[in-house]
């Protein structure tokens, strides 16, 4: 079993009667399901549908104040705590970024031996594992009780990558992504059937409509890995453009139609003049139905 303290990460605390009932109606997952012990996936949009931060949340036992901790970009946590803040008009409700006192440790490829309090399992794909909020200081002390060897951030990164869960920043771009363009309603960050939050109407169209034109999809590369941001041609047409990659394995936001044409005339694809393919080339060439 591995873990890693992911320093990019950060946490943001929301305590208060109304803090459930606060959150439920802002964001895309459904907090009134969380408990001490579980974490879902879930972000907050614009009224326009598109992603302002995505994160993982839990809720924290009494013994630890109680609240929901969200697990998130380190970057956007004091946006997200003063958007928070803008949202909770007469709420009663407390905001806080507590990332410089905590941050998060990702564990994989085993179970821990000992669960600790703040432990839950990854809602977005079982191959990732376990997220523990803790404070850095104590990453190893953490990692020695559940049976982990500690290992460098970057490990982590490229698991990620190879288990195909796009990260903010690399493989989209906050405030210009979609849930499903970010396949978000496939790593169980979008409930259908909770009701109202912002930007609720335009992600119900697109799942019922099926109007997503673009997806995250894992690629194959060939050769040495193309900078992130670089545009995936299929001859000489766009289609997509590269996200992260580690060793042979990339994540890559790609147009779904014009993908699937470029397959069915065998037309190869390319980035920065290497070679690269689709892991799972039915990924564009049919877009199933996932509710969360």
């Amino acid at each position: 079993m591995k873990a890693a303290f992911l320093a990019d990460r950060g946490v943001v605390k929301v305590s208060g009667v109304d803090a459930r009932d606060f959150l439920n109606g802002l964001v895309t997952t459904d907090v009134t399901l969380l408990r001490p012990g579980l974490g879902r996936f879930g972000a907050l949009l614009t009224p326009q549908g598109k992603i302002v931060v995505d994160f993982m949340i839990t809720e924290a036992p009494s013994g630890h104040g109680g609240g929901f901790l969200i697990d998130c970009p380190r970057a956007l946590a004091q946006g997200l705590s003063d958007k928070l803040g803008f949202y909770k008009l007469r709420a009663k409700v407390a905001v806080e970024n507590l990332s410089d006192s905590l941050g998060v440790l990702g564990t994989w490829d085993g179970d821990p031996a000992i669960t600790p309090d703040l432990a839950f399992a990854d809602p977005r794909n079982a191959a990732l594992g376990w997220r523990i909020v803790v404070p850095a200081e104590f990453a190893q002390k953490v990692a020695d009780l559940i049976g982990a060897d500690l290992v460098d951030a970057s490990a982590y990164e490229a698991h990620r990558i190879a288990s195909g869960v796009p990260r903010g920043g690399l493989d989209f771009m906050y405030g210009d992504a979609f849930p499903h363009e970010t396949n978000m309603d496939r790593l169980h960050g979008v409930d259908f059937d909770k009701g109202c939050y912002v930007g609720q109407e335009v992600v119900s169209r697109m799942q019922h409509r099926g109007t997503a034109r673009t997806r995250t999809v894992r690629v194959i590369l060939e050769g040495p890995s193309p900078e992130p941001g670089t545009a995936i041609l299929a001859g000489d047409k766009p289609v997509g453009t590269i996200g992260s990659t580690a060793g042979h394995n990339g994540l890559a936001l790609i147009r779904i139609d014009r993908a699937a044409d470029a397959l069915q005339a065998g037309t190869p694809l390319t980035s920065g003049g290497l070679a690269i393919r689709l892991a799972e080339p039915d990924d564009v060439r049919s877009t199933p139905k996932h509710v969360a």
